[in-house]
């Protein structure tokens, strides 16, 4: 098949970034410069030149911005994202004529014989006909004069003339006409008759900072009532929204910017499970919120225990007063009481009997809980429905949701179902829980998740976190997947946790608020060290607060909030720590010991919207604000019952310090100053102390 224009002989391809061909938008986030690169040439010995094109979705006219050679035909060039939403650019290339016949040229008048010269070698040279060079060029001048306009054209065809002019003098020796300002403006105004066009606009998604740079806080609504008396709450009592306004003020001063509550729907009676997962429940069990539904409602409707509806949007406001978003867990699976089960039969799995099949891993039976049937012959009302719960609680001011469980429907629903409600509601989050395969996680994000969970839970020996954050932390994978790391969750309770006490919870938070910029625990059973199994080899929580009201004294001697809350102000305050791009691992004499470090430029002014903290506890330091350029360096002991010391060797170039230079590292846990000196140096950390540093380096 020939080409619609045969003159075209420049190629452009391997450009980045791009996502399975362009199938899918990369992902970046507000105000973010975003480099492109590509391979461009041609056949022959033409120089070649191009243009990075883009533009916002909604915008008709391109914006354009000249590439730059990097050198073996690959070229890049930069854009800077300024609005939310959907982008899209390409690249256009072509031969540049007038930029050859420069390059010509001043090789035309090195080489010229000098008459006047003693040495031969320059006297005898062949002649090297400059005056048609002049000519050539003279045309090349008046075709750029004509693209032009205003006093740029003139200029343009003034030179053409001097050309001319020189051309016509026949000089024995010519001096160079050209210069860097009439190149440049010549540049301005390419040839683009035969320029080549990428195969295909290629697409960018762009996401608020908060989709990049997030804390999250879960509880159970239910579990928030006061004591009835100061030494022994009321089992028997429900938290409402009202009571979970009243821990607001404290969970934004531990820093915490989401707020994460479990589904807040009627729970279905049918099979209700009892504490401990229990198959029989008691008269007074509250049930799995994840059994949604009962002849009070469903997915649009909220547990009479909790509140009204405007008991929620008042929530939901105060949530905002306290500098925090509030997020909703999105669970698409229903109660056997679900009003969608007498409504819609045909979106679920019937057994050969007649009755509904209810959701199975076995050996394990979920009999209080019906999922959906993708493959039902009437889909399109399915998805229709499913797409409309999200878009009734943006309706209340809802803009983040932790998804559950999204790799257990179809994936073609996904990204029909997120496109459509990010046309309205662009600044929407979603956080997919999907604890799974590698690729089925990947394709999750791609199809529009803008977080998801990882396996850092599971991710405890230092080989093995350094060589995951090492996939999940570069390019490619940067480019549509951005982690969240949860060290614990109401379904996980890690064995590293159970048996590692207090220190064990201190250094996971360490490495999940450092590791990534967006990190979440579920609480208050993370800060108060919960760790009780149901049973050996359980990852399942004892009295787990999925089926029962839990009461938990948050003002406990032990409890590790005073670290988590540091933790959030050494995040808010450097900003090394809230991107993952710049992640890069140190080697340590001592497999106990992992070391990274993140670095990145400190803003200028510091957060306007950042919510104050708490610091009344004795031991909260103060953060002063970072110096240019931001460096943080994190030093974990990995073994929770024992003292571990090493010797790290550091990259000094990448944390912009010079060999055999003395620098200061400031442990910001402890505001305690070190001097190190060049390469290697030397750290001893007490798991039940503090198992860690958290250093932030400047240069002497």
């Amino acid at each position: 098949m020939k080409p619609d224009e045969g003159r075209k002989r420049v190629i452009i391809e391997a450009i980045q970034p791009q996502v399975d061909c362009g199938r899918y938008p990369a992902r970046r986030y507000l105000n973010d410069r975003v480099d492109v690169s590509a391979a461009i040439f041609s056949d022959g010995h033409d120089h070649v030149a191009g243009r990075l094109l883009w533009k916002h979705a909604s915008e008709h006219d391109w914006r354009s911005t000249p590439m730059t050679p990097l050198g073996n035909d690959l070229w890049s060039a930069a854009f800077t994202v300024d609005r939310l939403g959907p982008w899209v650019f390409t690249i256009q290339a072509w031969v540049d004529h007038l930029d050859t016949w420069c390059d010509d040229l001043r090789k035309r008048l090195a080489a010229q014989p000098d008459p006047a010269s003693s040495d031969p070698a320059k006297r005898d040279l062949p002649p090297q006909d400059i005056p048609v060079a002049f000519n050539i060029g003279a045309e090349l001048f008046d075709q750029a004069a004509a693209r032009a306009n205003g006093v740029d054209a003139k200029q343009l065809k003034s030179f053409a003339a001097l050309l001319r002019g020189l051309a016509d003098k026949k000089s024995a020796v010519y001096e160079d006409p050209l210069t860097p300002e009439i190149e440049a403006l010549a540049a301005r105004y390419p040839d683009l008759s035969f320029a080549s066009l990428a195969g295909h606009e290629l697409q960018l998604w762009v996401d608020r900072e908060r989709a990049r740079f997030s804390s999250w806080y879960e509880l159970f609504p239910r579990s928030t009532a006061p004591a009835a008396r100061s030494d022994q709450p009321d089992p028997n009592r429900h938290g409402t929204f009202a009571d979970v306004e009243l821990l607001l003020p404290e969970i934004a001063a531990m820093g915490f910017d989401i707020v994460y509550l479990p589904p807040i729907h009627p729970i279905g009676a049918a099979f209700r499970k009892g504490p401990n997962n229990s198959v029989t429940a008691g008269r007074d069990d509250e049930g799995s919120p994840w059994a949604i539904g009962s002849a009070e409602g469903g997915h649009k409707a909220i547990h009479p225990k909790l509140g009204t509806f405007a008991d929620f949007d008042h929530l939901v406001a105060a949530v905002h007063d306290n500098g925090m978003e509030l997020a909703l867990d999105i669970a698409f699976q229903v109660s056997p009481d679900h009003p969608w089960v007498k409504e819609h039969p045909e979106w679920f799995l019937h057994r050969p009997d007649g009755t509904i099949q209810y959701a199975e891993n076995p050996p394990k039976k979920y009999q209080d809980i019906y999922p959906l049937n993708f493959e039902s012959s009437n889909w399109q009302a399915l998805w229709d429905e499913l797409r409309s719960v999200f878009q009734f609680w943006i309706d209340r001011g809802v803009h983040v949701f932790r998804v559950d469980n999204p790799h257990t429907k179809a994936f073609a629903f996904w990204e029909w179902c997120i496109a459509g409600l990010r046309q309205r509601t662009p600044e929407v989050i979603f956080l997919a829980e999907a604890f799974t395969r590698p690729h089925v996680m990947y394709s999750l994000a791609k199809a529009g998740f803008t977080q998801s969970y990882t396996y850092f839970t599971w991710r405890t020996e230092k080989s093995e976190l350094q060589t995951y954050f090492e996939e999940i932390a570069k390019p490619p994978i940067t480019d549509f997947f951005t982690p969240n790391l949860w060290p614990n969750t109401p379904d996980i309770l890690h064995a590293s946790l159970q048996d590692g006490g207090r220190p064990a919870f201190m250094q996971r938070i360490v490495l999940a608020a450092t590791l990534a910029a967006s990190y979440g625990i579920y609480g208050p059973a993370y800060e108060l060290g919960e760790n009780v199994p149901i049973g050996p080899g359980s990852e399942e929580y004892r009295n787990s607060e999925k089926y029962q009201i839990r009461h938990w004294d948050r003002r406990a001697a032990h409890s590790i909030a005073p670290l988590i809350t540091r933790l959030n102000q050494i995040r808010r305050t450097n900003p090394a720590l809230q991107s993952d791009l710049s992640l890069q691992f140190h080697p340590v004499d001592n497999p106990q010991i992992i070391c990274y470090s993140k670095v990145a430029a400190a803003p200028s002014t510091p957060d306007p919207g950042a919510p104050p903290f708490d610091v009344s506890h004795a031991d909260i330091l103060p953060v002063n604000p970072p110096l240019q350029p931001n460096v943080i360096l994190v030093a974990v002991n990995l073994d929770p019952h024992y003292e571990q010391a090493g010797w790290i060797d550091l990259d000094l170039k990448r944390l912009g310090i010079g060999h055999d230079e003395t620098f200061d590292v400031e442990d910001l846990l402890t505001g305690i100053h070190y001097q190190w000196h060049d390469r290697s140096n030397y750290v001893a950390l007490q798991p039940d102390v503090m198992p860690a540093h958290v250093f932030r380096v400047t240069r002497k």
